[in-house]
């Protein structure tokens, strides 16, 4: 991607798309651009085709120093990656523990700085979530995130416009694999909904850090060796979209 000075005629042409662009729930999308607009732009994922059994896990919301240290051993022990989308002021708060997420080999990706509403923002307002969080992992890591996931799933054109001038990629979740486990919905329910819809190239959407629940660790412990006995990869969202294939596998559906 080339790199530009957001200048402004830029930030113009962003606040106009901000205030006139449409807001899309990565599970609704049933206002403005379809998914399909900005898929085949590239300009968001929600799951990567692929020919080999790969699977991404997504942790949204921490870290939090009680439940990303047990996820984390989880991970350990069935030889799985992830990918952690940070929010910024917890990255202040536990910077150890993003330095352990590091360590141990996985992926950390942008989720905003104090997680607001971001179609509520005002564009100085988007560009600061954003800029802070980058600057706080790279403080924390010594590299930048290179994707990025807004609050909620939601997006229009100014947000994504401006992850894009961030050399950023936008990486939403698998319709089929939102896990709502932020909801406490049970452990089962979390189990049966990862379980039921695995496909190749999926990207799972769950949180290591949900107010008083230790449901998805539990889910987890049910999740990873069963996914593993079928043969499923657990590998980061980057390495995910490195094994794209250009023909869609049949497994791939459409969830509109």
């Amino acid at each position: 991607m080339v790199k530009i000075k957001l200048g402004a005629a830029l930030t113009i042409a962003l606040g106009i798309a901000l205030l006139s662009a449409p807001v899309t729930e990565a599970s609704s999308p049933v206002h403005g651009k379809q998914r399909s607009y900005y898929e085949e732009r590239g300009d968001i994922v929600w799951e990567v085709p692929t020919q080999e059994k790969y699977i991404a896990l997504t942790f949204d919301d921490g870290p939090d120093e009680q439940q990303t240290p047990k996820i984390l051993e989880l991970l350990e022990k069935y030889h799985a990656k992830a990918t952690f989308f940070v929010v910024g002021d917890r990255v202040k708060r536990f910077p150890d523990i993003v330095k352990m997420e590091q360590a141990a080999g996985h992926e950390i990706g942008n989720h905003s700085y104090h997680h607001p509403s971001l179609h509520r923002l005002g564009l100085s307002a988007l560009k600061e979530e954003m800029t802070m969080t980058q600057e706080a992992v790279l403080e924390t890591t010594g590299r930048k995130p290179v994707l990025f996931r807004p609050p909620g799933g939601y997006y229009n054109d100014a947000i994504v416009e401006l992850t894009k001038h961030h050399n950023l990629q936008m990486i939403l979740w698998s319709w089929h694999q939102d896990t709502k486990d932020w909801t406490s919905p049970g452990v089962q329910r979390i189990v049966r909904k990862v379980l039921d819809n695995a496909r190749n190239g999926d990207i799972i959407l769950m949180h290591d850090y949900v107010y008083n629940s230790t449901q998805t660790i539990e889910a987890l412990k049910v999740i990873l060796p069963e996914l593993q006995r079928r043969g499923y990869r657990f590998v980061t969202v980057s390495e995910l979209l490195t094994h794209k294939v250009t023909t869609p596998n049949p497994q791939m559906k459409e969830n509109h």
